[in-house]
């Protein structure tokens, strides 16, 4: 019998660890499926992991474990997926914002041989003004760099036990889960949903938050901001091009004056340019600086009672 597995991350998450194990476990105990819920707390400062502890000793298919900090939701799910053993799985938020009614839906789709399952919202729900306005412009930024469509993308998808096996092979450390999902390939099909309202706590995405998520993605995932630093050089010598034959013109025809604000304001407007392409450039060397040291994605510091594997550094299968 296939078994489906489903990866939580969870960052201060207390409140919603007990109700989400009881909400899916019912669901698909209804529905004779076969799973597992893997928690990943992600150095949550709450409870979140002794509520994972208690579903875990209350419920044998629920297990998870604790990162030594917090390393991020990419880590998380990357753990999550190191952790499962099933034929299919599902990565979806702690809060439910992913409709759990959705899953027997996906797991039809994967059963009648479709490989990556993708979760496409309808709408964003509830959420205020400016939440919405940094996540569209989060997602607009995301779009252009990495020329996919991430307006209506999200990390809620099912992917088949190849394609899991193909994302742990990656061997680099800044991931982006959401845009390896689209660039790994194999068979694809959506289902559409409408983000749920959270029942307890509040969204831990901030606008500072989000943009750093979207820098860091963006530049782990294409690169594109290093083509732009050509683009400015050359906007910089077009610039310069036209601004030398107006004061030669003017030379010639007698009537050049001395250009103290052009020149200044030349001076400001390729300082700019210099000193934010060495800001494109300094990033992407930290990243190759982050990638040759070769630190693992996380650190796991415990683990529910009921899983297999080492606590030493990153955790893995005993072999």
């Amino acid at each position: 019998m296939s078994k489906l597995s489903i990866v939580l991350p969870s960052y201060n998450e207390e409140q919603n660890i007990a109700n989400t194990a009881k909400v899916l476990a019912e669901l698909l105990e209804k529905n004779l499926i076969e799973y597992e819920l893997v928690f990943i707390s992600d150095g949550s400062s709450d409870g979140t992991f002794d509520e994972i502890q208690k579903a875990a000793a209350v419920n044998p298919n629920i297990k998870g474990a604790e990162f030594s900090r917090n390393f991020g939701k990419e880590a998380g799910i990357f753990a999550g997926l190191e952790m499962t053993t099933g034929d299919a799985v599902i990565v979806m938020d702690c809060d439910l914002q992913h409709p759990p009614q959705v899953i027997p839906e996906m797991w039809s789709k994967w059963q009648s041989g479709v490989e990556v399952v993708e979760g496409i919202k309808k709408n964003r729900g509830k959420e205020s003004l400016g939440y919405k306005l940094s996540a569209g412009l989060f997602y607009k930024i995301m779009s252009g760099l990495i020329k996919m469509d991430m307006s209506a993308s999200s990390d809620f998808k099912l992917l088949d036990r190849k394609v899991v096996d193909v994302l742990l092979a990656l061997p680099e450390r800044n991931t982006f889960f959401r845009a390896l999902s689209f660039w790994a390939g194999f068979r694809t099909e959506p289902v559409y949903y409408e983000v749920q309202e959270r029942q307890f706590g509040k969204s831990k995405w901030s606008f500072w938050s989000l943009m750093k998520y979207a820098i860091s993605n963006a530049t782990s995932f294409s690169t594109l901001p290093l083509q732009l630093v050509t683009v400015m050089g050359i906007v910089s010598i077009l610039f310069s091009v036209v601004l030398a034959i107006q004061t030669l013109v003017k030379y010639i025809s007698g009537t050049a004056v001395e250009g103290f604000t052009t020149v200044i304001l030349l001076i400001l407007i390729i300082g700019g340019f210099l000193m934010l392409s060495l800001g494109i450039i300094g990033h992407y060397i930290a990243r190759i600086y982050e990638e040759v040291k070769g630190r693992p994605k996380y650190i796991i510091s415990k683990v529910t009672g009921n899983v297999q594997g080492e606590v030493i550094g990153s955790w893995r299968k005993r072999q």
